[in-house]
C-alpha cells in the first residue's frame, strides 16, 4: 500500500462589480504583512504547512498456503519505482488480533437493556492516535443515495452478521451514510451493541430519488407514458460526483489519523459520464492514498439475472431493442459501467472489489484478512518532479515461494503548474470549504448594507489584494496578471444564500505603479436581515498562492429603530459607471470605491456616504428662506439635518456645513441619500475621528455614529490613483 503524504436556495440576487482600484493610500498597507482576520471561532487557530515525501507502502506477505508470513526484516525486501529501486527509510510490522469477541445478544434484548452509555469520541479528539493504536480501523460507508429498500437490507444484514459473530476486540468500527447528506452515525468504538443499535435505526427507504436518469435516448427505456425522454446527463454527472466528494471528504478526515484505515463502501455501483467524473475519480483516489485508506467496494446489488424484457418490477420496454438484443447488451452495459469505478477505487487504494456475489460478508473476511498481518514500508521518492503523473510501486522479497499483495502505484503530487482546469477548480473549492484560512496572499474584506424594501438589504463587498503580493509578468507595454476569486455566504444555518466565482485579468500600464497600490474586487449580495458568514478565497495564478478572508456580518433589522441609518461608506475614489444596477454606491453615473484601511492622503477627497430611511413626515412644514411662491409643494415632506465633524483627540478640528433634506430624493427605496466631498488639504496629517450627525427633526431621533481615520501627508512620487474596470454585471 503506498501512501504520499503531503502536508447559491435562498438568494434572491447577486450582483458582482469587479474594480482593480490601484489606491494611491494603499502603499502603507501594501508594505504591511499580512493580517487576514478570520471568524470568532477561528481566533487562535493557525495553519502549519508540512511537506513530507515518505511514501508508505502496506504489503502482505504470505506462503504458498496463504498463511502470513511473520518473521521477515527489512533488508528481506526489495522496493522499486518505475523500475528504479528506492531506498526504504522505515519499517515496521503490525500483527492484530482476529480471535472473534463473544456473540452479542440480539436487537431485541439490545432494547431492553436501556440505553447505551455515551463513548468518547474519536474522531473529533486530538489523541485519536493513542486510541486508534494497534487497532482495526473500519469505516462502515452506506451510499442510501442509489440502493434499493432489497440492497439496503441486504447490506445492513451482513454488517450485522459480522459485529455479532467475526468483530475482534482489535476492532474499532464506524458508521457513515449518504443520503440527502454525508452523515456520521457512529464514531468509531468497539461496542457492539452500540453499532448493532445504530443499524437497527437505519430506514430502508432514507436517500431514495438519486438514482441516475435517462439520456434521452427512447430506445429501450421503461414506458413510463410521458410524451418525451428526459436528458439528465448533466445530472447523473452530478451524481456520481456527489458519491465522489463524498468518499473524498471521509478520506481527508481519515488522513489526521497515522493507522491504516479500511473504508467498506456498500453501493449498488457509480456510473461515470463519459470523463466529466474523472476529475472528481482522481481526487478521491489519491485523497485515499494520502490519507493511507485502503477502500473496499461491495456492490450490494449481487449476482443478478438479465432477462431481454427486464425484470418483473420493470415496465415494458419502448422501440424495438427488447427483440433485437439491444436491450440485454444495454443492460450489460450499464451494469459493467457502474461496476467499473468500484473497481477503480478499490483497486487504486490497495482494496478488493466484491461485484455479482451474493455473500455479501465476504468484504469483512478480506479487510481481517489484509489488516491483521502485514508490513508498513517508507521511502522517499527518488523523483523530485511533481507533475502528477502515475507511479508504479514495486516489492520483491529474497525469500522464494512468497506471495506479496500491495498497492500497484499511487499519483505523484501536483505543483500550480501542472494543474489542469479540473485541478485549479477543485482547489478553490477546497480552500474555501478549509476551517483554517491561508495567508500565502493577503487578503482583506470590508461590507456594508443599504436598505432595498422592507426585507432586503444591497450587502456591497469589496475584497483588497496588496500589489506587491500579485506577480505581474511583462506583455509589451502592460503589466499583466490574473486573480481567480471565489466566495460564498452561509446563513445561520450554514445554508448558502449567495456566492461568487470570477476570474479577474489585470493588464496595466507600468506607469501605474500597482505594486505599490492596492488591487480591489467589489461585488454585492441581495439579503434578508440576520446574521451570515462570509468567506472569500483569491489565487493569484502565476505561482497558485492563496489567501482566505471570512468573518461574520449581521443585516440589522432596523424596522423597530427609531431612526433608520445604513452603513456609513468612505471613499477617495469614484468609478464611472453608467450601467444599470441595485448597487446604491452608483449614483448619478459614478460608483463609490469604498475604503478599506480608512487611511487618506492630504491630496485627496474623502467622501462620505449614507441612507435615512422613513424618515418622519413632516406634517406643518416651514418653507426655507429661499423658497419663493412658485416653488412647487413638495410630497411628503421631510426634515433632516446632518453635518460630519473631524475631531483630532477632544479636539474638533473641521465641521462641515449643516445640510437639511425636505424630501426624499431615493423615493423607491423611501430614502434620503447623503453624499460629502470633504478635500482633505485643510486637514493636518493624524489619527481623526470623523463623527457623522443625523437628525430626524420631525421626529425627534438622531443618531452619531463614528469612525476612524487616518490622514498622511501628501506624497509626490504617485500620480493620481489610477482606477481600471475589469468587469460588468453578474448574474
Amino acid at each position: 500500500m503506498a501512501m504520499h503524504r503531503k502536508t447559491s436556495s435562498n438568494m434572491q440576487q447577486m450582483v458582482a462589480t469587479a474594480l482593480i482600484a490601484a489606491l494611491l493610500f494603499s502603499s502603507a498597507i501594501a508594505q504591511t504583512p499580512a493580517q487576514p482576520q478570520a471568524a470568532k471561532g477561528d481566533q487562535g487557530l493557525y495553519r502549519m504547512r508540512v511537506e513530507s515525501e515518505l511514501v508508505l507502502v502496506n504489503v502482505v506477505a504470505r506462503d504458498k498456503q496463504g498463511k502470513p508470513i511473520t518473521d521477515l526484516k527489512q533488508s528481506d525486501f526489495t522496493l522499486l519505482e518505475d523500475g528504479k529501486t528506492q531506498k526504504i527509510s522505515s519499517f515496521d510490522f503490525e500483527n492484530l488480533d482476529t480471535t472473534p469477541l463473544p456473540a452479542s445478544p440480539g436487537p431485541a434484548q439490545q432494547t431492553a437493556n436501556g440505553p447505551v452509555t455515551p463513548v468518547k469520541p474519536i474522531l473529533t479528539t486530538k489523541d485519536a492516535d493513542q486510541a486508534l493504536n494497534n487497532k482495526r480501523v473500519i469505516v462502515l460507508f452506506f451510499d442510501l443515495s442509489a440502493m434499493g429498500p432489497d440492497e439496503t437490507e441486504r447490506s445492513i444484514q451482513a454488517a450485522r452478521k459480522y459485529i455479532q459473530t467475526k468483530m475482534t476486540a482489535a476492532d474499532l468500527i464506524a458508521i457513515v451514510t449518504l443520503a440527502s447528506s454525508l452523515r456520521l452515525d457512529q464514531d468509531f468504538t468497539g461496542d457492539q451493541a452500540r453499532l448493532l443499535r445504530v443499524l437497527n435505526r437505519f430506514s430502508h427507504s432514507e436517500g431514495q430519488g438519486m438514482d441516475n436518469g435517462s439520456t434521452g435516448d427512447a430506445d429501450g427505456i421503461e414506458e413510463s407514458g410521458n410524451a418525451y425522454t428526459p436528458d439528465e446527463t448533466e445530472y447523473n454527472q452530478f451524481n456520481t460526483d456527489r458519491k465522489l466528494q463524498a468518499l473524498q471528504s471521509l478520506c481527508q478526515i481519515l488522513g489526521k489519523f497515522n493507522q491504516k484505515k479500511s473504508v467498506i463502501y456498500f453501493s449498488s455501483g457509480v456510473t461515470q459520464t463519459g470523463i466529466e467524473n474523472q476529475a472528481a475519480l482522481r481526487a478521491a483516489v489519491n485523497t485515499a492514498i494520502k490519507s493511507n485508506v485502503a477502500i473496499y467496494t461491495l456492490d450490494a446489488r449481487g449476482l443478478e439475472a438479465e432477462p431481454p424484457g427486464g425484470s418483473a418490477s420493470t415496465a415494458s420496454l419502448r422501440g424495438t431493442a427488447m427483440y433485437s438484443g439491444a436491450a440485454v447488451q444495454s443492460s450489460m452495459d450499464a451494469n459493467f459501467a457502474s461496476q467499473e469505478t468500484l473497481t477503480t477505487l478499490s483497486g487504486d487504494t490497495g482494496g478488493k472489489a466484491f461485484l455479482d456475489t451474493n455473500d455479501l460478508g465476504q468484504v469483512f473476511d478480506r479487510v481481517q484478512r489484509d489488516t491483521s498481518v502485514y508490513y508498513v514500508l517508507g521511502y522517499k521518492s527518488s523523483n523530485p518532479l511533481r507533475d502528477g503523473k502515475y507511479r508504479h510501486i514495486q516489492v520483491k522479497i529474497n525469500r522464494p515461494g512468497m506471495n506479496l499483495e500491495f498497492r500497484k502505484g499511487y499519483y505523484a503530487p501536483k505543483d500550480f503548474q501542472h494543474f489542469n482546469a479540473e485541478d485549479k477548480q477543485q482547489q478553490m473549492e477546497d480552500e474555501l470549504a478549509s476551517e483554517l484560512p491561508n495567508t500565502d496572499v493577503a487578503l482583506y474584506m470590508a461590507a456594508s448594507y443599504f436598505r432595498m424594501d422592507d426585507r432586503r438589504f444591497y450587502v456591497p463587498v469589496a475584497l483588497v489584494v496588496p500589489g506587491s503580493q500579485i506577480p505581474f509578468t511583462k506583455g509589451g507595454d502592460k503589466d499583466k496578471a490574473s486573480l481567480d476569486v471565489i466566495g460564498e455566504v452561509v446563513d445561520e444555518l450554514k445554508r448558502p444564500v449567495g456566492s461568487v466565482r470570477e476570474t479577474v485579468k489585470l493588464s496595466l500600464d507600468a506607469a501605474q505603479e500597482v505594486r505599490r497600490k492596492n488591487v480591489q474586487y467589489s461585488t454585492g449580495f441581495m439579503l434578508a436581515t440576520g446574521k451570515y458568514h462570509f468567506k472569500f478565497v483569491v489565487r493569484e495564478n502565476q505561482s497558485g498562492r492563496l489567501g482566505s478572508f471570512e468573518t461574520d456580518f449581521v443585516v440589522p433589522d432596523i424596522r423597530k429603530a427609531p431612526l433608520k441609518l445604513s452603513s456609513v461608506v468612505l471613499a477617495s475614489q469614484r468609478q464611472p459607471n453608467t450601467k444599470k444596477t441595485q448597487n446604491p454606491l452608483v449614483r448619478d453615473g459614478n460608483e463609490l470605491v469604498p475604503n478599506i484601511a480608512h487611511v487618506f492622503t492630504q491630496d485627496q477627497h474623502l467622501y462620505f456616504f449614507y441612507e435615512v430611511y422613513d424618515p418622519a413626515k413632516d406634517k406643518s412644514p416651514e418653507p426655507s428662506p429661499a423658497a419663493k411662491e412658485k416653488t412647487p409643494q413638495v410630497k411628503n415632506p421631510i426634515h433632516l439635518l446632518t453635518s460630519i465633524v473631524f475631531f483630532n483627540g477632544k479636539v474638533k478640528a473641521f465641521e462641515t456645513p449643516l445640510i437639511e433634506a425636505r424630501q426624499m430624493n431615493a423615493s423607491e427605496r423611501k430614502a434620503a441619500v447623503f453624499q460629502f466631498d470633504v478635500p482633505l488639504a485643510q486637514l493636518k496629517p493624524g489619527l481623526y475621528t470623523c463623527q457623522v450627525n443625523v437628525i430626524d427633526d420631525v421626529g425627534g431621533n438622531f443618531l452619531f455614529p463614528r469612525l476612524p481615520i487616518l490622514v498622511r501627508e501628501k506624497t509626490t512620487a504617485s500620480p493620481a490613483a489610477a482606477t481600471v474596470s475589469t468587469g460588468g454585471e453578474l448574474h
